[in-house]
């Protein structure tokens, strides 16, 4: 036990947080598509935070560079009205930059005002509260602006956003390399030196002050002259590429589909998938018809055709997973492990801009900046800088709870694959005969991983739709907290001003005190004309004595299926529903948060890779009896879902969860092995490209579904290149550890002990959700648990123990 206690005891360096004093109100988690995983159930979860960054973030600014400060009219912009809910009905991407330069004005004099009083002897009160009103205004703005540009993302908000963008970034660099801000904060946190308080009020102050310090460290505060600048040049630069790439990704999936055209083709599909695509080509019709032409396009025929797949989620996944044609299969998935790269084999007829959209010399050049600005930092990659602010203490400790958990999860991959394979060459014909096919290409795996656990368990996914209308798994995940947390969720449409009508507003309730604590939005659907594909959680909102903000505001943001046709709600498959329990759990640790110095509050200042502890924690829940049965009723009868059904749900829990598991290995040590022992400059010398590094890792924790020469799934590897999550993808498995080990602790005391379920639920939000980023990650999780996590929950309900 002494070795697994070791890899997850927090290191002392790390007790400090990355994310303080940000000037924005966004941190995004997103569950994010992997574009080729090896069945319909690895869509793996990713953060891409984006938001409440930390001030290193924005140390981007040169010692010449000014915000601009002309005057603009700004009477009536409603990104100004910022006395409560966003006005999206009336918000203009037109509004942007006239917002954005008078806010940026207002900070520099504010911000210089504030310098000039600070001293080593300011008192907590008169420097970081001050500073967290002075960047409010400007968060509010920008963090709408990303909101918008992620869920209804167009040219003219994409080009007003990336305009305004350096200017944010520049005029925020005066934060994260202010002598007199850093000065001050180091002279509070000398003053508490002996204080050993233990207020709740006084850890929040402790941690905002300490992580304040440890991220304008990482921000380049102590480097002066040539170096501050080169420092600054290279992080305005990566804000650049990183924006880059995604949009890169983006624009490669919006820009390919396959039309079948030959019922023969979609035998055996699901309904929901034929419906699907038959209403993404009438969708594709109506978006090229003639002004006035529209409504003589015929209606989508499900069973009929044409039938338009797409590489956003949900309609990629239904294509892996039931598309019986093998060599549509194969072009389908070759499009998607190429998008964004220098391959345009694949890409879709007339798409000219392919070649544009290539992101291999963005990776390197990403590579190159962020190896050199660990080195002026006193690092020696930028693993180390990363896991400064993590509760992983090196890169050895990460490496050694994913051997210790590949030591369990490889040998169940091999024999799953086996079984797939076997399955595949007795029921699929000649063509996946040994004589013609020495081994399972990647396009074949995910189709007969379903057919495999559709004969295992004799349930299909099309079966249980019926059974997960989306009011229903609302209602139900509703009345799960409310059980275990004492929270009630109402609707309350129509209080809030939303961006699409497929959005729903949501209030949240004490029970015990009948108080409003919280509100969120809800956008559930896919729509991939303007809307990023994943799964997120974003701050609208966030919790602050200092700003006077009490009520903490959620974006719930989904790619679920969306309705088909104007008779049927929404009927989810049950990894939809898993997953928006998960972005629910992101949410209540926003929501029920009480902690009040904003930068602490709810899931900001929580470390990277525990962030995902309360999420992770929600999808259990999945497989409880009691709450499935509160949501899984026939959405046409009525009725329940039959036991037979749920037991069947239950043991496919962990079918294939070695696939699963060292497909998240591989993902999380290629991310490190690139950000550490890596050399992007040795390519120029014959040395080892990122695509050797790729199949050097995937040898070790996928060997037996090793990428294909043209893979290039690094290109779309949005969760490293486009988002935070550099050196920080093993995330998952780390917070995986804590949230099984937590969900042990409802299952100690037995599921079915009502009174005990809701005692060990009110702990857990008393804590967990409640203490936010104030109180350093292990010590929330003994004040809950009793003592640090193991990963031995995690390997049970994985069947890998």
């Amino acid at each position: 036990r002494s070795d697994k206690k070791k890899i997850m005891k927090i290191h002392p360096s790390s007790v400090l947080m990355l994310a303080v004093a940000s000037f924005t109100t966004r941190r995004a988690l997103v569950k994010a598509f992997a574009s080729n995983s090896v069945t319909s159930s690895t869509a793996s979860s990713a953060i891409r935070r984006s938001g409440r960054q930390p001030l290193a973030f924005f140390s981007t600014m040169t010692d010449d560079a000014k915000a601009p400060t002309e005057e603009v009219d700004v009477s009536s912009n409603p990104l100004l009205d910022q006395a409560g809910l966003p006005r999206f009905s009336t918000i203009d991407p037109e509004n942007l930059t006239p917002a954005v330069k008078h806010l940026l004005a207002k900070i520099d004099t504010d911000f210089t005002a504030l310098e000039s009083q600070l001293s080593s002897a300011s008192p907590y009160d008169d420097v970081l509260p001050k500073v967290e009103q002075i960047q409010f205004p400007l968060g509010y703005v920008w963090g709408i602006a990303g909101h918008l540009n992620g869920v209804k993302n167009g040219e003219e908000l994409r080009g007003a956003y990336e305009l305004n963008q350096p200017s944010v970034v520049q005029a925020m660099t005066k934060f994260s390399q202010s002598r007199a801000l850093y000065d001050a904060l180091e002279g509070i946190e000398k003053s508490w030196e002996g204080d050993d308080s233990s207020s709740f009020e006084m850890k929040q102050k402790k941690r905002a002050v300490s992580n304040s310090i440890r991220s304008m460290k990482l921000g380049g505060v102590g480097l002066d002259g040539e170096e501050k600048e080169r420092f600054n040049t290279m992080r305005m630069r990566l804000a650049e590429l990183s924006t880059t790439f995604g949009n890169h990704v983006m624009d490669s999936t919006k820009a390919y589909a396959y039309t079948v055209t030959d019922p023969k083709d979609v035998e055996g599909v699901p309904e929901s998938a034929r419906g699907m695509w038959a209403n993404a080509h009438y969708q594709y019709l109506v978006s090229k018809a003639a002004e006035g032409e529209a409504g003589d396009i015929e209606k989508p025929n499900a069973e009929a055709g044409p039938w338009r797949v797409t590489l956003d989620g949900p309609s990629y996944v239904a294509a892996l997973s039931h598309l019986p044609n093998r060599d549509i299969r194969e072009k389908i998935y070759k499009a998607s492990v190429t998008r964004a790269s220098e391959i345009t084999d694949y890409t879709a007829e007339g798409d000219e801009k392919a070649i544009e959209r290539d992101n291999v010399p963005l990776i390197y050049e990403i590579l190159k900046l962020k190896s050199e600005m660990s080195t002026l930092l006193g690092f020696s990659n930028y693993a180390e800088q990363s896991l400064a602010s993590k509760m992983a203490p090196t890169v050895d400790s990460v490496k050694e709870l994913s051997d210790l958990i590949a030591e369990k999860a490889l040998p169940a991959a091999l024999k799953d694959m086996e079984e797939v394979t076997n399955m595949a060459r007795a029921n699929g014909g000649e063509e996946y005969s040994e004589e013609n096919l020495e081994k399972l290409q990647p396009w074949d795996t995910t189709f007969w991983t379903e057919r495999l656990k559709e004969s295992k368990f004799d349930l299909k996914e099309e079966e249980l739709r019926p059974y997960f209308a989306l009011p229903a798994v609302l209602d139900g995940m509703f009345g799960l907290v409310e059980r275990i947390f004492g929270i009630e969720v109402k609707a309350a449409d129509g209080e809030a001003e939303v961006w699409h009508p497929d959005v729903k507003f949501f209030n949240v309730y004490d029970v015990e005190s009948k108080e409003q604590i919280a509100s969120f939005y809800l956008d559930p659907y896919s729509r991939p004309e303007n809307k990023r594909g994943g799964a997120w959680m974003d701050v609208c909102i966030g919790k602050s004595d200092a700003c006077e903000r009490k009520i903490p505001v959620a974006y719930l943001t989904c790619n679920g299926s969306p309705p088909v046709g104007d008779d049927k709600p929404s009927l989810m498959t049950f990894r939809e529903v898993e997953t928006l329990f998960h972005e629910f759990g992101h949410g209540l640790q926003h929501m029920l948060t009480t902690a009040n110095v904003g930068d602490v509050a709810g899931i900001n200042g929580v470390e990277w890779d525990a962030v995902e502890l309360p999420s992770q924690f929600m999808e259990n829940w999945c497989y409880d009896k009691e709450t499935v049965y509160g949501f899984a009723k026939h959405y046409e009868t009525g009725e329940p879902l039959p036991e037979e059904m749920f037991e069947k749900l239950n043991e496919q829990k962990t079918f294939a969860a070695g696939l699963m598991a060292c497909r998240q290995l591989y993902f999380g040590m290629l991310d490190m092995e690139l950000h550490s022992n890596f050399d992007p400059t040795a390519v120029e010398n014959g040395g080892e490209t990122i695509f050797d590094v790729q199949k050097r890792v995937a040898s070790k924790y996928i060997p037996h579904t090793m990428p294909l020469d043209i893979d290039r799934f690094l290109c779309a590897f949005n969760h490293i290149f486009g988002g935070g999550y550099a050196a920080g993808y093993y995330s998952y498995k780390w917070a995986e550890v804590m949230s099984a080990d937590a969900f042990g602790a409802f299952e100690d005391v037995g599921l079915d002990n009502e009174e005990a379920v809701q005692e060990v639920g009110r702990r857990f939000r008393n804590t967990v959700l409640s203490l936010g980023g104030g109180v350093e990650p292990m010590e929330v999780f003994k004040q809950f648990r009793g003592r640090e996590p193991t990963p031995d929950a995690l390997l049970r309900h994985n069947g890998l123990m």
